[in-house]
Protein backbone atom coordinates (compact mmCIF):
# COMPACT_ATOMS: atom_id res chain seq x y z
CA UNK A 1 0.00 0.00 0.00
CA UNK A 2 1.02 3.61 -0.48
CA UNK A 3 -0.42 7.10 -0.67
CA UNK A 4 0.03 10.07 -2.98
CA UNK A 5 -0.71 13.57 -1.67
CA UNK A 6 -0.95 16.71 -3.78
CA UNK A 7 -0.65 19.75 -1.52
CA UNK A 8 -2.47 23.00 -2.03
CA UNK A 9 0.11 25.74 -2.63
CA UNK A 10 -0.18 29.49 -2.07
CA UNK A 11 2.11 32.51 -1.91
CA UNK A 12 0.12 35.07 0.14
CA UNK A 13 2.22 38.03 -1.00
CA UNK A 14 1.85 36.98 -4.65
CA UNK A 15 -1.80 35.93 -5.19
CA UNK A 16 -1.27 35.66 -8.95
CA UNK A 17 1.85 33.49 -8.77
CA UNK A 18 2.04 30.52 -11.12
CA UNK A 19 1.36 27.40 -9.05
CA UNK A 20 3.65 25.21 -11.16
CA UNK A 21 6.55 27.52 -10.38
CA UNK A 22 5.66 27.61 -6.68
CA UNK A 23 5.54 23.82 -6.66
CA UNK A 24 8.94 23.62 -8.35
CA UNK A 25 10.25 25.99 -5.71
CA UNK A 26 9.12 23.54 -3.00
CA UNK A 27 10.89 20.62 -4.70
CA UNK A 28 14.08 22.61 -5.18
CA UNK A 29 14.05 23.91 -1.62
CA UNK A 30 13.84 20.38 -0.28
CA UNK A 31 16.55 19.26 -2.71
CA UNK A 32 18.82 21.94 -1.27
CA UNK A 33 17.97 20.79 2.26
CA UNK A 34 18.72 17.15 1.47
CA UNK A 35 21.86 17.88 -0.50
CA UNK A 36 23.41 19.39 2.60
CA UNK A 37 23.51 15.94 4.15
CA UNK A 38 23.56 13.49 1.25
CA UNK A 39 25.81 14.84 -1.46
CA UNK A 40 24.21 14.30 -4.88
CA UNK A 41 21.12 12.49 -3.59
CA UNK A 42 18.83 15.37 -4.48
CA UNK A 43 19.82 15.16 -8.14
CA UNK A 44 18.54 11.61 -8.73
CA UNK A 45 16.06 11.73 -11.59
CA UNK A 46 12.86 9.74 -11.98
CA UNK A 47 12.94 6.86 -14.45
CA UNK A 48 9.85 6.85 -16.68
CA UNK A 49 10.77 3.76 -18.73
CA UNK A 50 8.18 1.41 -17.23
CA UNK A 51 5.27 3.84 -16.92
CA UNK A 52 2.16 3.21 -19.01
CA UNK A 53 -0.60 5.55 -17.77
CA UNK A 54 -2.91 4.97 -20.75
CA UNK A 55 -3.31 1.22 -20.18
CA UNK A 56 -6.87 0.54 -19.06
CA UNK A 57 -7.75 -2.37 -16.75
CA UNK A 58 -10.77 -3.11 -18.94
CA UNK A 59 -8.46 -4.41 -21.66
CA UNK A 60 -7.36 -1.60 -23.94
CA UNK A 61 -4.90 1.29 -24.26
CA UNK A 62 -6.10 4.83 -24.91
CA UNK A 63 -4.34 6.45 -27.91
CA UNK A 64 -2.08 9.31 -26.86
CA UNK A 65 -3.87 11.55 -29.35
CA UNK A 66 -7.15 10.97 -27.51
CA UNK A 67 -5.81 11.39 -23.97
CA UNK A 68 -6.13 14.49 -21.84
CA UNK A 69 -2.66 16.01 -21.27
CA UNK A 70 -3.07 15.46 -17.53
CA UNK A 71 -3.04 11.71 -18.16
CA UNK A 72 0.44 11.69 -19.69
CA UNK A 73 2.30 11.08 -16.44
CA UNK A 74 5.03 9.14 -18.25
CA UNK A 75 6.57 12.39 -19.46
CA UNK A 76 8.78 14.51 -17.20
CA UNK A 77 7.32 17.86 -16.17
CA UNK A 78 9.17 20.86 -17.56
CA UNK A 79 8.92 24.59 -17.13
CA UNK A 80 7.93 26.33 -20.35
CA UNK A 81 9.58 29.48 -21.62
CA UNK A 82 6.31 31.30 -20.94
CA UNK A 83 6.27 30.14 -17.32
CA UNK A 84 9.85 31.21 -16.79
CA UNK A 85 9.02 34.55 -18.39
CA UNK A 86 6.26 34.94 -15.82
CA UNK A 87 8.97 34.64 -13.17
CA UNK A 88 10.67 37.68 -14.60
CA UNK A 89 12.60 36.02 -17.40
CA UNK A 90 14.97 34.23 -15.05
CA UNK A 91 14.50 30.75 -13.58
CA UNK A 92 16.51 31.94 -10.59
CA UNK A 93 13.96 34.62 -9.67
CA UNK A 94 13.79 34.49 -5.89
CA UNK A 95 10.12 35.40 -5.82
CA UNK A 96 9.13 32.28 -7.72
CA UNK A 97 11.79 29.58 -7.94
CA UNK A 98 14.38 28.51 -5.47
CA UNK A 99 17.76 29.61 -6.74
CA UNK A 100 19.82 27.42 -9.01
CA UNK A 101 22.71 27.91 -6.60
CA UNK A 102 20.74 26.32 -3.76
CA UNK A 103 19.18 23.61 -5.95
CA UNK A 104 22.50 22.49 -7.38
CA UNK A 105 22.69 24.15 -10.79
CA UNK A 106 19.30 23.41 -12.35
CA UNK A 107 15.59 23.52 -11.64
CA UNK A 108 14.35 20.17 -10.36
CA UNK A 109 10.78 19.06 -10.99
CA UNK A 110 11.20 15.53 -9.64
CA UNK A 111 13.33 13.81 -7.02
CA UNK A 112 13.62 10.43 -5.32
CA UNK A 113 14.09 10.48 -1.55
CA UNK A 114 16.22 8.38 0.74
CA UNK A 115 13.10 7.00 2.45
CA UNK A 116 12.01 5.47 -0.87
CA UNK A 117 9.42 8.15 -1.63
CA UNK A 118 9.04 10.52 -4.57
CA UNK A 119 8.65 14.32 -4.41
CA UNK A 120 7.71 16.09 -7.62
CA UNK A 121 5.52 18.61 -9.42
CA UNK A 122 2.25 17.05 -10.51
CA UNK A 123 -0.49 19.09 -12.21
CA UNK A 124 0.77 22.33 -10.67
CA UNK A 125 0.96 20.93 -7.14
CA UNK A 126 3.87 19.60 -5.11
CA UNK A 127 3.18 15.89 -4.62
CA UNK A 128 4.68 13.44 -2.15
CA UNK A 129 4.24 9.78 -3.07
CA UNK A 130 5.02 7.57 -0.10
CA UNK A 131 7.13 4.41 -0.37
CA UNK A 132 5.50 0.98 -0.54
CA UNK A 133 4.43 -0.41 2.84
CA UNK A 134 2.74 -3.62 3.94
CA UNK A 135 0.35 -2.47 6.65
CA UNK A 136 -1.90 0.49 7.50
CA UNK A 137 0.18 1.76 10.43
CA UNK A 138 3.23 2.08 8.19
CA UNK A 139 1.08 3.87 5.62
CA UNK A 140 0.31 6.46 8.30
CA UNK A 141 3.98 6.71 9.32
CA UNK A 142 5.37 7.40 5.83
CA UNK A 143 2.41 9.53 4.76
CA UNK A 144 2.92 11.85 7.70
CA UNK A 145 6.65 11.85 7.01
CA UNK A 146 5.67 13.49 3.73
CA UNK A 147 4.05 16.33 5.66
CA UNK A 148 7.39 16.90 7.39
CA UNK A 149 9.23 16.80 4.05
CA UNK A 150 7.17 19.56 2.47
CA UNK A 151 7.11 21.51 5.75
CA UNK A 152 10.92 21.50 5.75
CA UNK A 153 10.88 22.86 2.19
CA UNK A 154 8.46 25.63 3.11
CA UNK A 155 10.52 26.53 6.19
CA UNK A 156 13.67 26.83 4.09
CA UNK A 157 11.94 29.12 1.61
CA UNK A 158 10.55 31.31 4.40
CA UNK A 159 13.98 31.63 6.06
CA UNK A 160 15.81 32.61 2.88
CA UNK A 161 16.14 36.39 2.39
CA UNK A 162 14.46 37.68 -0.75
CA UNK A 163 12.11 34.72 -1.17
CA UNK A 164 8.34 35.01 -0.91
CA UNK A 165 6.73 32.78 1.70
CA UNK A 166 5.03 29.68 0.29
CA UNK A 167 2.24 28.05 2.30
CA UNK A 168 1.15 24.44 1.87
CA UNK A 169 -2.20 22.88 2.69
CA UNK A 170 -3.12 19.22 3.03
CA UNK A 171 -6.57 19.54 1.51
CA UNK A 172 -8.30 18.70 -1.78
CA UNK A 173 -9.95 21.82 -3.16
CA UNK A 174 -9.45 25.56 -3.48
CA UNK A 175 -13.27 26.02 -3.26
CA UNK A 176 -13.17 27.74 -6.63
CA UNK A 177 -14.04 24.67 -8.67
CA UNK A 178 -10.60 22.99 -8.61
CA UNK A 179 -9.83 19.72 -6.85
CA UNK A 180 -6.52 17.93 -6.40
CA UNK A 181 -5.86 14.41 -5.31
CA UNK A 182 -5.08 12.22 -2.35
CA UNK A 183 -4.61 8.88 -4.09
CA UNK A 184 -4.16 5.40 -2.67
CA UNK A 185 -2.46 2.36 -4.20
CA UNK A 186 -3.03 -1.28 -3.31
CA UNK A 187 -1.25 -4.32 -4.74
CA UNK A 188 -3.72 -7.01 -5.84
CA UNK A 189 -3.50 -10.32 -7.71
CA UNK A 190 -4.25 -9.79 -11.39
CA UNK A 191 -6.44 -12.89 -11.45
CA UNK A 192 -9.15 -11.01 -9.54
CA UNK A 193 -11.88 -9.96 -11.98
CA UNK A 194 -11.99 -6.20 -12.49
CA UNK A 195 -15.79 -6.38 -12.75
CA UNK A 196 -15.81 -7.93 -9.27
CA UNK A 197 -13.55 -5.13 -8.02
CA UNK A 198 -15.94 -2.49 -9.35
CA UNK A 199 -19.04 -4.20 -7.95
CA UNK A 200 -17.46 -4.63 -4.54
CA UNK A 201 -16.01 -1.14 -4.27
CA UNK A 202 -18.77 1.19 -5.47
CA UNK A 203 -21.04 0.88 -2.39
CA UNK A 204 -18.01 0.92 -0.10
CA UNK A 205 -16.45 4.00 -1.70
CA UNK A 206 -19.75 5.89 -1.74
CA UNK A 207 -20.01 5.51 2.04
CA UNK A 208 -16.40 5.17 3.30
CA UNK A 209 -16.23 8.95 3.73
CA UNK A 210 -18.26 8.78 6.96
CA UNK A 211 -15.33 7.12 8.74
CA UNK A 212 -12.43 8.92 7.04
CA UNK A 213 -13.64 12.04 5.21
CA UNK A 214 -11.85 15.33 5.91
CA UNK A 215 -14.89 17.60 5.82
CA UNK A 216 -15.49 20.69 3.73
CA UNK A 217 -17.27 24.03 3.99
CA UNK A 218 -19.53 24.67 0.99
CA UNK A 219 -21.67 22.53 -1.29
CA UNK A 220 -21.05 21.97 -5.00
CA UNK A 221 -17.76 21.87 -6.86
CA UNK A 222 -17.23 25.62 -6.43
CA UNK A 223 -18.44 25.52 -2.83
CA UNK A 224 -21.04 28.25 -3.38
CA UNK A 225 -23.85 26.43 -1.61
CA UNK A 226 -23.88 27.19 2.12
CA UNK A 227 -23.32 24.21 4.39
CA UNK A 228 -20.83 21.67 5.62
CA UNK A 229 -20.20 18.28 4.04
CA UNK A 230 -18.39 15.11 5.02
CA UNK A 231 -15.95 14.82 2.10
CA UNK A 232 -13.59 17.22 0.36
CA UNK A 233 -13.81 15.28 -2.90
CA UNK A 234 -17.38 13.98 -3.27
CA UNK A 235 -18.73 16.82 -5.41
CA UNK A 236 -15.98 16.38 -8.01
CA UNK A 237 -16.84 12.84 -9.13
CA UNK A 238 -18.93 12.41 -12.26
CA UNK A 239 -18.91 8.76 -13.25
CA UNK A 240 -18.64 5.27 -11.80
CA UNK A 241 -15.68 3.80 -13.72
CA UNK A 242 -12.99 5.36 -15.90
CA UNK A 243 -9.31 6.04 -16.62
CA UNK A 244 -9.18 9.78 -15.99
CA UNK A 245 -8.09 11.37 -12.71
CA UNK A 246 -8.52 15.12 -13.29
CA UNK A 247 -11.52 15.23 -15.64
CA UNK A 248 -14.72 13.12 -15.61
CA UNK A 249 -13.42 11.70 -12.33
CA UNK A 250 -14.53 8.10 -11.75
CA UNK A 251 -15.28 6.48 -8.40
CA UNK A 252 -13.24 3.45 -9.53
CA UNK A 253 -10.15 4.26 -11.57
CA UNK A 254 -9.05 1.83 -14.29
CA UNK A 255 -5.39 2.79 -14.72
CA UNK A 256 -3.54 -0.49 -15.28
CA UNK A 257 0.02 0.40 -14.36
CA UNK A 258 1.19 -2.16 -11.78
CA UNK A 259 4.83 -1.03 -11.37
CA UNK A 260 5.45 -4.74 -10.81
CA UNK A 261 5.29 -8.08 -12.63
CA UNK A 262 2.43 -7.35 -15.03
CA UNK A 263 0.84 -10.79 -15.38
CA UNK A 264 0.97 -11.40 -11.62
CA UNK A 265 -0.05 -8.11 -10.05
CA UNK A 266 -2.54 -5.29 -10.39
CA UNK A 267 -2.05 -1.92 -8.72
CA UNK A 268 -5.47 -0.64 -7.77
CA UNK A 269 -5.23 3.15 -8.12
CA UNK A 270 -7.82 4.78 -5.84
CA UNK A 271 -8.53 8.48 -6.43
CA UNK A 272 -11.70 8.97 -4.38
CA UNK A 273 -10.27 9.55 -0.88
CA UNK A 274 -9.66 12.76 1.04
CA UNK A 275 -6.26 13.89 2.32
CA UNK A 276 -6.26 13.18 6.04
CA UNK A 277 -4.35 15.00 8.74
CA UNK A 278 -5.54 12.68 11.50
CA UNK A 279 -3.64 9.44 11.99
CA UNK A 280 -6.71 7.37 12.86
CA UNK A 281 -8.61 8.55 9.76
CA UNK A 282 -5.70 7.59 7.49
CA UNK A 283 -5.32 4.27 9.32
CA UNK A 284 -9.00 3.40 8.84
CA UNK A 285 -9.07 4.69 5.26
CA UNK A 286 -6.42 2.23 4.12
CA UNK A 287 -7.05 -0.51 6.68
CA UNK A 288 -10.74 -0.95 5.87
CA UNK A 289 -10.08 -0.71 2.13
CA UNK A 290 -7.44 -3.43 2.34
CA UNK A 291 -9.93 -5.67 4.15
CA UNK A 292 -12.61 -5.01 1.54
CA UNK A 293 -10.15 -5.90 -1.22
CA UNK A 294 -9.49 -9.19 0.58
CA UNK A 295 -13.26 -9.77 0.59
CA UNK A 296 -13.43 -9.12 -3.15
CA UNK A 297 -10.49 -11.42 -3.87
CA UNK A 298 -12.21 -14.18 -1.87
CA UNK A 299 -15.59 -13.59 -3.56
CA UNK A 300 -17.16 -12.66 -0.23
CA UNK A 301 -18.03 -8.97 -0.65
CA UNK A 302 -21.60 -8.00 0.39
CA UNK A 303 -24.12 -8.32 -2.43
CA UNK A 304 -25.05 -4.64 -2.42
CA UNK A 305 -25.61 -2.48 -5.47
CA UNK A 306 -26.45 1.21 -5.42
CA UNK A 307 -29.01 2.44 -7.93
CA UNK A 308 -27.08 5.68 -8.52
CA UNK A 309 -23.56 5.46 -7.00
CA UNK A 310 -22.38 8.96 -7.93
CA UNK A 311 -25.55 10.57 -6.60
CA UNK A 312 -25.29 8.45 -3.44
CA UNK A 313 -21.71 9.65 -2.93
CA UNK A 314 -22.90 13.26 -2.89
CA UNK A 315 -26.01 12.56 -0.83
CA UNK A 316 -23.93 10.99 1.90
CA UNK A 317 -21.40 13.81 1.85
CA UNK A 318 -24.03 16.54 2.08
CA UNK A 319 -25.57 15.18 5.28
CA UNK A 320 -23.29 15.43 8.34
CA UNK A 321 -26.12 14.05 10.49
CA UNK A 322 -25.59 10.73 8.65
CA UNK A 323 -29.34 10.06 8.53
CA UNK A 324 -29.69 10.07 4.74
CA UNK A 325 -30.62 6.67 3.28
CA UNK A 326 -29.48 5.98 -0.29
CA UNK A 327 -31.35 3.76 -2.71
CA UNK A 328 -30.13 0.31 -3.69
CA UNK A 329 -30.81 -1.26 -7.06
CA UNK A 330 -33.34 -3.64 -5.49
CA UNK A 331 -35.37 -0.76 -4.06
CA UNK A 332 -34.15 -0.98 -0.47
CA UNK A 333 -32.73 2.08 1.26
CA UNK A 334 -29.73 2.03 3.58
CA UNK A 335 -27.74 4.67 5.40
CA UNK A 336 -23.99 5.00 4.90
CA UNK A 337 -23.44 3.52 8.35
CA UNK A 338 -25.68 0.55 7.46
CA UNK A 339 -23.61 -0.12 4.34
CA UNK A 340 -20.32 0.26 6.18
CA UNK A 341 -21.52 -2.18 8.83
CA UNK A 342 -22.45 -4.72 6.16
CA UNK A 343 -18.86 -4.61 4.91
CA UNK A 344 -17.52 -4.79 8.45
CA UNK A 345 -19.60 -7.88 9.27
CA UNK A 346 -18.42 -9.58 6.08
CA UNK A 347 -14.79 -8.64 6.78
CA UNK A 348 -14.93 -9.98 10.31
CA UNK A 349 -16.42 -13.28 9.12
CA UNK A 350 -13.81 -13.56 6.37
CA UNK A 351 -10.96 -12.97 8.82
CA UNK A 352 -12.33 -15.62 11.18
CA UNK A 353 -12.61 -18.16 8.36
CA UNK A 354 -9.21 -17.37 6.83
CA UNK A 355 -7.33 -17.01 10.09
CA UNK A 356 -6.23 -13.44 9.33
CA UNK A 357 -5.90 -12.51 12.97
CA UNK A 358 -2.76 -10.38 13.19
CA UNK A 359 -2.80 -7.49 15.65
CA UNK A 360 -3.36 -4.72 13.10
CA UNK A 361 -6.21 -6.58 11.39
CA UNK A 362 -7.94 -7.04 14.74
CA UNK A 363 -7.35 -3.41 15.60
CA UNK A 364 -8.77 -2.14 12.30
CA UNK A 365 -11.88 -4.29 12.77
CA UNK A 366 -12.34 -3.06 16.35
CA UNK A 367 -11.84 0.59 15.44
CA UNK A 368 -14.13 0.27 12.43
CA UNK A 369 -16.89 -1.11 14.68
CA UNK A 370 -16.29 1.48 17.40
CA UNK A 371 -16.38 4.33 14.88
CA UNK A 372 -19.67 3.13 13.38
CA UNK A 373 -21.21 2.69 16.84
CA UNK A 374 -20.09 6.14 17.98
CA UNK A 375 -21.36 7.86 14.84
CA UNK A 376 -24.73 6.14 15.23
CA UNK A 377 -25.08 7.33 18.81
CA UNK A 378 -23.56 10.81 18.72
CA UNK A 379 -21.73 12.10 15.67
CA UNK A 380 -19.78 14.76 17.56
CA UNK A 381 -18.47 12.16 20.02
CA UNK A 382 -16.23 10.82 17.22
CA UNK A 383 -14.23 14.08 17.02
CA UNK A 384 -11.06 12.62 18.50
CA UNK A 385 -10.66 10.03 15.73
CA UNK A 386 -12.64 11.14 12.64
CA UNK A 387 -11.20 14.13 10.75
CA UNK A 388 -14.43 15.56 9.38
CA UNK A 389 -16.15 15.38 12.76
CA UNK A 390 -13.28 17.17 14.50
CA UNK A 391 -13.48 19.97 11.93
CA UNK A 392 -17.29 20.07 12.06
CA UNK A 393 -17.39 20.33 15.86
CA UNK A 394 -14.79 23.12 15.94
CA UNK A 395 -16.67 25.11 13.33
CA UNK A 396 -20.05 24.57 14.96
CA UNK A 397 -18.65 25.88 18.24
CA UNK A 398 -17.26 28.95 16.50
CA UNK A 399 -20.48 29.56 14.56
CA UNK A 400 -22.60 29.29 17.71
CA UNK A 401 -20.31 31.62 19.64
CA UNK A 402 -20.38 34.33 16.97
CA UNK A 403 -23.77 33.73 15.36
CA UNK A 404 -22.33 32.99 11.92
CA UNK A 405 -23.84 31.20 8.93
CA UNK A 406 -21.99 28.59 6.89
CA UNK A 407 -21.53 31.16 4.13
CA UNK A 408 -19.58 33.57 6.35
CA UNK A 409 -16.05 34.18 4.98
CA UNK A 410 -14.57 33.52 8.42
CA UNK A 411 -15.83 29.94 8.28
CA UNK A 412 -14.29 29.47 4.83
CA UNK A 413 -11.01 30.78 6.23
CA UNK A 414 -11.21 28.24 9.06
CA UNK A 415 -11.60 25.50 6.46
CA UNK A 416 -8.37 26.58 4.81
CA UNK A 417 -6.51 27.13 8.06
CA UNK A 418 -7.52 23.65 9.22
CA UNK A 419 -5.32 22.16 6.49
CA UNK A 420 -2.26 24.41 7.00
CA UNK A 421 0.68 22.04 7.55
CA UNK A 422 2.46 24.46 9.90
CA UNK A 423 2.02 23.13 13.44
CA UNK A 424 1.82 26.62 14.89
CA UNK A 425 -0.87 27.75 12.43
CA UNK A 426 -2.91 24.75 11.29
CA UNK A 427 -6.12 24.31 13.27
CA UNK A 428 -5.86 20.52 13.15
CA UNK A 429 -2.33 20.64 14.53
CA UNK A 430 -3.38 23.02 17.29
CA UNK A 431 -6.12 20.60 18.36
CA UNK A 432 -3.60 17.77 18.30
CA UNK A 433 -1.18 19.77 20.45
CA UNK A 434 -3.94 20.09 23.06
CA UNK A 435 -4.48 16.33 23.06
CA UNK A 436 -7.94 16.59 21.48
CA UNK A 437 -7.24 14.10 18.66
CA UNK A 438 -5.93 10.57 19.03
CA UNK A 439 -2.55 9.67 17.60
CA UNK A 440 -1.16 6.23 16.85
CA UNK A 441 2.55 6.97 16.43
CA UNK A 442 5.06 8.93 18.49
CA UNK A 443 6.45 12.03 16.78
CA UNK A 444 9.97 10.61 16.71
CA UNK A 445 8.77 7.57 14.74
CA UNK A 446 7.32 9.79 12.01
CA UNK A 447 10.42 12.00 12.02
CA UNK A 448 12.65 8.96 11.50
CA UNK A 449 10.59 7.96 8.46
CA UNK A 450 11.61 11.19 6.70
CA UNK A 451 15.02 9.66 6.01
CA UNK A 452 14.59 5.90 6.60
CA UNK A 453 12.68 3.62 4.19
CA UNK A 454 10.33 0.79 5.19
CA UNK A 455 12.34 -2.37 5.78
CA UNK A 456 9.87 -4.97 4.46
CA UNK A 457 9.41 -3.90 0.82
CA UNK A 458 11.60 -3.01 -2.17
CA UNK A 459 11.51 0.60 -0.94
CA UNK A 460 14.33 -0.41 1.41
CA UNK A 461 16.60 -1.25 -1.53
CA UNK A 462 15.69 1.95 -3.38
CA UNK A 463 16.19 4.19 -0.37
CA UNK A 464 19.44 2.59 0.77
CA UNK A 465 20.89 2.80 -2.74
CA UNK A 466 20.22 6.53 -2.76
CA UNK A 467 21.76 7.17 0.64
CA UNK A 468 24.68 4.72 0.38
CA UNK A 469 25.64 5.38 -3.28
CA UNK A 470 24.40 8.94 -3.96
CA UNK A 471 26.98 9.68 -6.64
CA UNK A 472 26.37 6.42 -8.50
CA UNK A 473 22.54 6.30 -8.68
CA UNK A 474 21.47 8.36 -11.69
CA UNK A 475 17.82 7.37 -11.79
CA UNK A 476 15.16 5.42 -9.95
CA UNK A 477 11.50 4.50 -10.08
CA UNK A 478 9.12 2.19 -8.26
CA UNK A 479 10.45 -0.81 -10.17
CA UNK A 480 14.08 0.02 -11.04
CA UNK A 481 17.28 1.66 -9.85
CA UNK A 482 19.80 2.91 -12.44
CA UNK A 483 23.52 3.01 -11.67
CA UNK A 484 26.44 4.63 -13.40
CA UNK A 485 29.43 2.45 -12.50
CA UNK A 486 32.81 4.13 -13.00
CA UNK A 487 34.89 2.41 -15.66
CA UNK A 488 31.91 0.69 -17.30
CA UNK A 489 30.27 1.74 -20.53
CA UNK A 490 26.61 2.68 -20.34
CA UNK A 491 24.22 2.58 -17.40
CA UNK A 492 23.22 -0.48 -15.41
CA UNK A 493 19.54 -0.85 -14.65
CA UNK A 494 18.51 -3.13 -11.78
CA UNK A 495 14.84 -4.15 -12.00
CA UNK A 496 12.80 -4.41 -8.80
CA UNK A 497 9.57 -5.87 -10.16
CA UNK A 498 8.77 -7.90 -7.05
CA UNK A 499 7.50 -5.44 -4.41
CA UNK A 500 8.25 -7.80 -1.53
CA UNK A 501 11.88 -8.30 -2.52
CA UNK A 502 14.67 -5.83 -1.85
CA UNK A 503 13.81 -5.92 1.87
CA UNK A 504 16.28 -5.43 4.69
CA UNK A 505 16.18 -9.16 5.41
CA UNK A 506 17.24 -9.94 1.83
CA UNK A 507 19.65 -7.16 0.90
CA UNK A 508 20.59 -5.55 4.20
CA UNK A 509 23.83 -7.58 4.49
CA UNK A 510 24.97 -6.24 1.10
CA UNK A 511 24.69 -2.67 2.31
CA UNK A 512 26.44 -3.47 5.57
CA UNK A 513 29.34 -5.25 3.80
CA UNK A 514 30.96 -1.98 2.71
CA UNK A 515 31.19 -3.00 -0.96
CA UNK A 516 32.27 -0.68 -3.73
CA UNK A 517 29.63 0.23 -6.29
CA UNK A 518 30.84 -2.20 -8.96
CA UNK A 519 30.92 -5.17 -6.61
CA UNK A 520 27.61 -4.12 -5.07
CA UNK A 521 25.84 -4.04 -8.45
CA UNK A 522 27.34 -7.38 -9.42
CA UNK A 523 26.21 -8.94 -6.14
CA UNK A 524 22.68 -7.56 -6.54
CA UNK A 525 22.41 -8.92 -10.07
CA UNK A 526 23.68 -12.33 -9.04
Amino acid sequence: MGLETEYGVLAPSQPGANSTLLSAQVVNAYAATVRAGYGHLAGTRWDYADEHPLDDARGWTVPRSAADPSQLTDEPAELTAEEIALAGGDARAGSTLYSEREAGGHVLMNMVLGNGARLYVDHAHPEYSSPETTNPLDVVRWDQAGDLVVLAAARRIAQTPGFAEVLLYKNNTDNKGVSYGAHENYLMPRKTSFDAIVAGLLPFFATRQVICGSGRVGLGSAGHGPGFQVSQRADFFETEVGLETTIRRPMVNTRDEPHAVWDKYRRLHVIIGDANLGQVSTYLRVGTTALVLSLIEAGEAPALRLRHPVAALRQVSHDPTLRTAVELADGRRMTALDIQEAYLVAARAHCERSGAGDAQTRDVLERWQRTIDTLRTDVLAAASTVDWVAKYRLMEQYRDRHGLGWDDPRIALMDLQWADIRPEKGLYHRLAARGLVETLLPAESVAAAVAAPPEDTRAYFRGRCLTDFPEDVVGASWDAVIFSVPGRAGLERVQTLEPLRGTRALVGPLFEAGLGIAEFVDQVRS
